[in-house]
C-alpha cells in the first residue's frame, strides 16, 4: 500500500467516552467523582435496567472531622442520582444491591447510600457491541496450552472465555 492510499484509508470510529476520558476528569472531580470511570461504565456497573433511566449525578462524601487516626477507614458517600418516578420506585427497592455493584466496582465500601432526585432523564440507547470474530486453529491452540495447568473446571472455562475476548479483540487491533 502506498503513502498517499494508508493516509486515504478511512479510521474505524471511536467512541467518544474514549476520546474525552480525560477532559471530563476534572468535571467529574468537581460532582465528587475521582474519575470520569463510573460514569463511564455506568451501564456496566448497574445493569441495563438501570443503566438507561438512571444518570449518576454526584458523590457527597461526608466530613472527616478526625484525621488523627490514619487506620480508619473513610466515611461512605451518599451517591446523588437522576431518575423518573416510576423507576425511582424500583431503585429504592433495589438500592442495596445497586449500592453492592457500585461498591465492587470501586473495590470498598465507596457509597453507603443513593439519594434519589425525581428529574426526567433522556434515555439513553444502549450501544451494540459487535461480537469478536473466531479464533483460528493455532490461536486456540495457544490458547489451550496456557490454561494446562489450571485445574478447576468452572475457572478453566472462564479463563479460556477471557482469554478468546482477549486475543480477538487485540488481534483486530494489531492488524
Amino acid at each position: 500500500m502506498t503513502k498517499a492510499n494508508a493516509q486515504n484509508k478511512p479510521k474505524e470510529a471511536k467512541l467518544l467516552a474514549d476520546l474525552v476520558g480525560k477532559a471530563m476528569t476534572p468535571a467529574c472531580r468537581k460532582r465528587g467523582f475521582a474519575s470520569v470511570d463510573i460514569v463511564a461504565a455506568w451501564v456496566d456497573i448497574v445493569g441495563e435496567r438501570y443503566g438507561t433511566r438512571v444518570q449518576p449525578d454526584k458523590l457527597v462524601w461526608p466530613r472527616q472531622p478526625d484525621r488523627s487516626d490514619p487506620e480508619a477507614a473513610p466515611q461512605p458517600a451518599t451517591l446523588v442520582v437522576h431518575t423518573d418516578g416510576a423507576t425511582a420506585l424500583m431503585l429504592s427497592h433495589d438500592s442495596s444491591q445497586v449500592i453492592e455493584r457500585i461498591n465492587t466496582f470501586y473495590g470498598w465500601a465507596a457509597v453507603g447510600r443513593i439519594k434519589i432526585l425525581q428529574k426526567p432523564v433522556q434515555v439513553k440507547q444502549a450501544h451494540e457491541r459487535k461480537p469478536l470474530r473466531p479464533l483460528t486453529d493455532s490461536e486456540e491452540q495457544k490458547l489451550e496450552k496456557s490454561l494446562e495447568g489450571v485445574e478447576n473446571g468452572r475457572l478453566r472455562d472462564a479463563l479460556k472465555k477471557l482469554g478468546a475476548q482477549v486475543i480477538a479483540k487485540n488481534a483486530g487491533k494489531a492488524a
